[in-house]
């Protein structure tokens, strides 16, 4: 959840002011600039109280971050009858929201416990520092005094449990983070009573908004390698392996993302794989020959299964042309193979616009460009952000390179079939950049 934090003892009268400012802010002659002046001094005066370095990359996202502020004024303002004033209530909204408040008086609370003003600090928040930090000891004391406060909900507007911070997804994002310890931490809450599969409104809500589920697709705990460990801990003490609704959404999720080690735990733990999709990003070519007749149609019985954002039509074909991308996503040689020879579309694509041939060439998997290609998959389809096969893999050798990996040699390989070089010009990466050169780039 992209909110902000609080500055160390926050005084809740400067936030006032700060209301104050920005209803100013909104009636000045150039009120957009004068928002986004009073926006950067906000986050400025932040970054030093927190004694954050305004590097290039915090200056980037303050950019990103004022344009945000500028925005939700605009909005603000354009859903108001002509003529009608941004008022102090506006503003007092918005201020409470950027930090993840339903209303200022949550907010204020929330503020004045953080301050020390003569109140209590919020348990809950202390509870929630000490999972994001590690701090096992803290949280054992707290749970202790307060054993309730394992059920409770954050006053945030997601309403998280505490559990749900060790999936480090949804919930604000300064706590978005994986302690080496979180697998203790974890046990130390189901062990104190957790619920394993409360549901939050992370995402806007819904069922799909369990820990396991927000786990599954959440980078933290995967850069810290923690990810499948957390997975057994919650299906050790009863999480729905299957989705509370039975919909397969945690391991369809860990796959929507990227996680194919998370999905392999949920198998290993009693997961489905009864459809093709996950048959496919599974690499189990036996299974899809038990469910597949030809490319439009399935066994009976078979089920379509796909979680409603992946906006699958209930078709077969759909199924079957989206399990192909999964498996070459995946690395799925003989899956892909299986799906190919049945008539599958090779031009086949995701929500992103990125066919097989884009995945397969970003994993650098020359089994599966050979194989696409011999089933002429297109080279110069773009994806939703206008690179081709031949521009992705040089972005992908640029900003998500796997280790080991002869980039030059894979985009020679796409030059070789008859890719645009100009299409990849220039990348970036003087190696790359020469051999495209060598290949006509430029000329």
């Amino acid at each position: 959840m992209d909110v902000l934090p609080l500055p160390p003892r926050p005084d809740f009268e400067q936030y006032r002011k700060l209301a104050k400012d920005l209803v100013a802010a909104t009636r000045a002659d150039d009120a957009g600039d004068a928002v986004r002046v009073w926006a950067r001094g906000w986050l400025e005066s932040l970054a030093r109280a927190l004694e954050t370095p305004i590097t290039p990359f915090v200056r980037d996202s303050m950019d990103r971050a004022v344009e945000h502020i500028a925005s939700r004024v605009r909005d603000e303002r354009a859903t108001r009858p002509r003529g009608a004033r941004f008022r102090l209530a506006d503003a007092h909204f918005l201020i409470a929201n950027a930090h993840g408040f339903p209303h200022w008086a949550a907010f204020e609370q929330h503020v004045r416990r953080a301050s020390g003003d003569g109140t209590e600090r919020d348990p809950f928040e202390a509870a929630a520092d000490a999972i994001v930090g590690g701090d096992l000891a803290t949280l054992a004391e707290i749970l202790r005094r307060q054993p309730a406060l394992v059920r409770a909900r954050s006053a945030r507007v997601h309403g998280a449990t505490l559990l749900h911070y060790i999936a480090a997804n949804g919930v604000e994002d300064f706590r978005q983070k994986t302690p080496p310890n979180a697998v203790p931490i974890a046990r130390a809450l189901l062990d104190a009573g957790a619920e394993v599969d409360a549901l939050a409104n992370t995402y806007s809500g819904g069922w799909w908004q369990t820990t396991l589920n927000l786990l599954v697709s959440s980078a933290h705990p995967a850069e810290a390698g923690l990810q499948c460990a957390l997975v057994d801990v919650l299906v050790d003490f009863g999480a729905a392996v299957h989705g509370v609704k039975n919909d397969q959404s945690p391991i369809m999720t860990a796959l929507a993302f990227g996680y194919l080690d998370a999905a392999e735990t949920l198998v290993r733990r009693g997961a489905r794989v009864d459809n093709v999709l996950t048959a496919a990003a599974l690499g189990r070519a036996d299974l899809l020959g038990s469910f597949v007749l030809d490319a439009g149609t399935l066994r009976p019985g078979v089920p379509l299964v796909a979680p409603g954002w992946l906006r699958l039509p209930d078709r077969a074909d759909t199924h079957l042309a989206h399990a192909l991308v999964w498996a070459c996503r995946f690395g799925g040689v003989e899956a892909a193979a299986f799906l190919l020879e049945t008539g599958v579309d090779p031009a086949a694509a995701d929500g992103s616009a990125m066919t097989c041939l884009h995945h397969a060439a970003a994993r650098c998997d020359t089994a599966l460009i050979r194989l696409l290609l011999e089933h002429g998959a297109p080279l110069e389809a773009v994806n939703q952000w206008g690179g081709t096969v031949l521009d992705s893999t040089g972005w992908f050798a640029m900003n998500n390179p796997a280790a080991g990996v002869d980039y030059a040699a894979v985009m020679e390989m796409l030059i070789a079939a008859g890719a645009d070089v100009n299409a990849a010009f220039p990348t970036g990466d003087a190696v790359l950049d020469a051999m495209l050169r060598r290949h006509g780039a430029g000329g």
